[in-house]
């Protein structure tokens, strides 16, 4: 048996955004790939887009996981997935994303984004307007 060439899933041939996003292990499924693509997670070079899109090296692309958002630059074409360190090698993430990431990922476990330091009570408009709010909801 001929072992299989890891070069050879590398293609320079143009490949589908939801498939290399796929192959790159940024979502599990190319079905829930095109979701994201489809509902505005995904931004290709500043702008939505559409799933069929064509990848091409050099290009960015902003991808939102949850509370993350990542910035990354394509590196190299791929069809098919494989396993974890190969899909590492498509992509590379932008110094700026990264340093975002950990700010944002720091601010969450201090609990400084969801919950802001307030030092006084609401007084009776600030009582009022929530009330109305809430009431709308």
């Amino acid at each position: 048996m001929a072992k299989k060439n890891p070069e050879a899933d590398i293609e320079n041939t143009a490949t589908r955004l939801d498939k290399w996003l796929w192959a790159a292990r940024f979502f599990k499924t190319r079905a829930i790939a095109k979701q994201m693509i489809d509902g505005g997670k995904v931004f290709y070079n500043g702008q939505r887009t559409k799933s069929g899109k064509t990848v091409a090296i050099g290009d960015k692309i902003r991808v939102r996981q949850g509370y993350d958002e990542k910035e990354i630059v394509v590196i190299a074409l791929a069809d098919r997935r494989r396993d974890a360190t190969f899909a590492q090698t498509l992509y590379q993430e932008t110094d700026s994303s990264m340093k975002t990431r950990e700010d944002t990922a720091l601010a969450r476990k201090q609990g400084i984004l969801f919950s802001p330091a307030t030092d006084t009570k609401p007084d009776k408009k600030q009582r009022r307007q929530i009330r109305q709010l809430k009431e709308r909801i």
